[in-house]
């Protein structure tokens, strides 16, 4: 699960009188143990045992096995569409119930009367943030056609000025990708793109270095290729533009996975994560 996530869910479980057994990503066991004795320490000093809040580190064995367990009558699962398919068949077996947070190629719509400087910002965080690494990074960018290069100008200067580094210092936005694997997967994204149409407006390169750092990237690119409309685990976006909003609301919803936010006066609406535009 990720860790965020099991912030979230195991907050609501733990007041509403549950237990909580979890299990992170295989990748991070020192994360997985590091959160587990911060919150068995708070629940001692309530006069509560830690063992309220378990973690177990391990493979895909581990999630397996709690998918399975008849003891566990809700499994919250953060991954993969494919693999949360799998957890939801398993659960439903036994009559138990699934939270799911799966995949995510979030839009954000920037209308023609939108604050830009408000939505370039916000784009910023959102599509550079945790070296887009989470569900609910930005992935598109929809702009309206008249003020698309208003937009893209400003977004592609700030994205060559993003420090780049070790995210405990001052200032960084950008860290590294998660693991050697996750930046091989970023070179194999940007040759797909470039095969697929796709402008490299800026960024698109590893760094040469120790670490698993890349460029943040930004890609001038049609809504159609089939790259568009999968999830590229890293800080890798997509720019295209429009003229009405109900064309901008297709194209969101063309793919198997969206969330929408749309700059508008300044205002900015989010929808359901993994729900349809109507």
């Amino acid at each position: 699960m990720c860790h965020v996530l099991s912030g979230w869910n195991a907050c609501i479980a733990l007041v509403c009188g549950n237990c909580v057994v979890w299990k992170g990503a295989p990748t991070t066991p020192l994360v997985t143990i590091a959160m587990t004795k911060i919150v068995a320490s708070v629940l001692e000093k309530n006069n509560l045992p830690g063992s309220i809040f378990t973690a177990l580190c391990g493979g895909a064995e581990i999630g397996e096995a709690i998918a399975k367990d008849t003891r566990i009558p809700l499994v919250s699962f953060t991954r993969s569409s494919k693999v949360g398919l799998v957890v939801q068949q398993t659960v439903s077996q036994r009559f138990g119930k699934c939270l799911l947070e799966l995949s995510g190629n979030n839009a954000i719509i920037v209308m023609d009367d939108a604050d830009i400087e408000l939505a370039v910002c916000s784009v910023l965080f959102a599509a550079v943030g945790t070296a887009g690494q989470r569900c609910t990074t930005c992935r598109r960018l929809l702009v309206h056609e008249t003020v698309y290069e208003k937009v893209l100008e400003p977004l592609v200067e700030v994205y060559k000025q993003v420090k780049i580094g070790d995210p405990l210092e001052n200032g960084t936005l950008l860290g590294p990708v998660h693991t050697r694997t996750s930046r091989e997967n970023f070179e194999k994204g940007i040759q797909n793109i470039k095969s697929q149409g796709g402008k490299i407006l800026t960024g698109g390169s590893v760094i040469e270095s120790e670490g698993n750092f890349v460029h943040p990237t930004i890609v001038e690119i049609s809504p159609k290729p089939k790259i568009v409309k999968e999830e590229l685990f890293g800080p890798v976006l997509y720019v295209m533009k429009f003229k009405t909003f109900e064309e901008a609301v297709e194209v969101n919803n063309s793919v198997p996975q969206e969330s929408i936010s749309t700059f508008k006066g300044g205002v900015s609406s989010d929808s359901a994560n993994g729900g349809k535009v109507a």
